[in-house]
Order: structure tokens, then sequence, then C-alpha cells
């Protein structure tokens, strides 16, 4: 049985959570009601899964999901509230839990949503995935746009830290292309002031990063 850890500061909630989900077939091996009861009753219990609130005194439940990680690294987060923030939903899944469910949801759809997740899957209600997709649209929007706003190197600059890639001086790529070595040293202040970086070395790995050039 997939044995479970129910944190809520509401103990008339929590006390009826508890009796469902036993009668539901799960183990429910412990409660808590604050984020700080939570993280130590999850070391000492190192359940398979969590079902925690956002909203919880002391620590967030937020903050509350990463503690979790760190003592009981084998458990998963499904997080059950009654908030449908946006802000919650994605910092949520920043800390790395696997279910987001509002506490309106009916009983047998939390039951399933538990048995997903246990089985290495993720749920999320669907009141909260339009505004899922709306936040990876976002994301998506903002990478074309720094992906538009991406210095471009000219052919001759590319040239020169290929060359820097190689180990050689100022002076040495001056004598291979042919150019001043106070012409050299000007491609690389424009390399660097381009891409805003400040040394030789981060310019070759953003290069290299980038598929400007290769090390080979």
């Amino acid at each position: 049985m997939t044995k479970l850890l129910v944190v809520d500061d509401v103990p008339l909630f929590r006390a009826g959570l508890k009796a469902a989900l036993r009668d539901a077939g799960f183990d429910v091996v412990g409660e808590a009601d604050t984020g700080e009861s939570a993280v130590a009753a999850a070391e000492t219990l190192q359940p398979d899964l969590v079902l925690l609130d956002v909203l919880m005194p002391g620590l967030s439940g937020l903050e509350v999901v990463e503690k979790i990680q760190a003592v009981a690294p084998n458990s998963t987060t499904v997080l059950l509230t009654g908030s449908e923030s946006e802000e919650d939903l994605v910092v949520g899944l920043k800390a790395g839990v696997r279910g987001y469910v509002v506490k309106d949801t009916p009983f047998p759809v939390l039951v399933e949503s538990i048995k997903v997740v246990a089985n290495g899957g993720a749920s999320i209600s669907p009141s909260m995935a339009g505004k899922l997709f709306d936040v990876c649209r976002q994301l998506l929007r903002h990478q074309e746009l720094l992906q538009s706003r991406k210095p471009t190197l000219t052919g001759r600059e590319i040239e020169v830290l290929s060359h820097v890639a190689g180990g050689m001086t100022s002076k040495e790529i001056g004598e291979k292309l042919f150019i001043s070595e106070n012409t050299v040293k000007n491609h690389i202040r424009n390399i660097l002031d381009k891409l805003g970086l400040h040394s030789r070395n981060e310019a070759v790995l953003y290069a290299v990063r980038e598929n400007l050039i290769s090390l080979g």
C-alpha cells in the first residue's frame, strides 16, 4: 500500500481526509499541522507520498516541499490546496511537486490522482491545467524573445575566437590572419562587449555552447 503523510492545519478536514483515505485502501502513516512538523514527520516516517496544503502556519507549504525532499528524497509531494494561484502552481512545480489538486476536487478524483502520482506520473486539477498551459506559453514566448535578441558575432570574430580557443595569443592570431595585434585585441573587446562577458575564456565557453566553434 502507498504510505501517505497528510499535512493540513485544519483538524476537522485532516481527520476526515485521513479516514476517507484509509477507507480507500491507503496506509496513512502520519499527519502534521505545521510546516515544521511536516518536515520532522517526513524524516521519521519516510512516506511514499505527502499530501500538503500550500497555506501552512510557520513555513509555507512550498518551503516545506524542498525541506521534505532533503530529508525524505524518496517521498513525492502532491499539493492539496484551496489556492488556485498561478504563482503557487509555478513555485510548486519548481520546488518539485508531482501533483496540484484543488480542495473542491471530488474524492474519487483525488484518489485517482494519488494513484497516478504514486505510480510515477503527475496530476493536476483541470482548473489549473489551463493556467499551466498559459505559463508554458509565456515561457516559450520569452525564450523566443531572448533568442531574437541574441547578439550576433561576425565571421571574423568567430574566426578570432576559434584561434583563442586553440590557445593562441593576440600576436599569433594577428600573424595567422594577416592583421595587426591591436586589431585582434579590438575584435576580442568587441566580442566581450556584445556578449556582456569579461574574459576570453567566458567568450570561448559561450561560443562552444552556441555551437559557433568547436574545441576539437
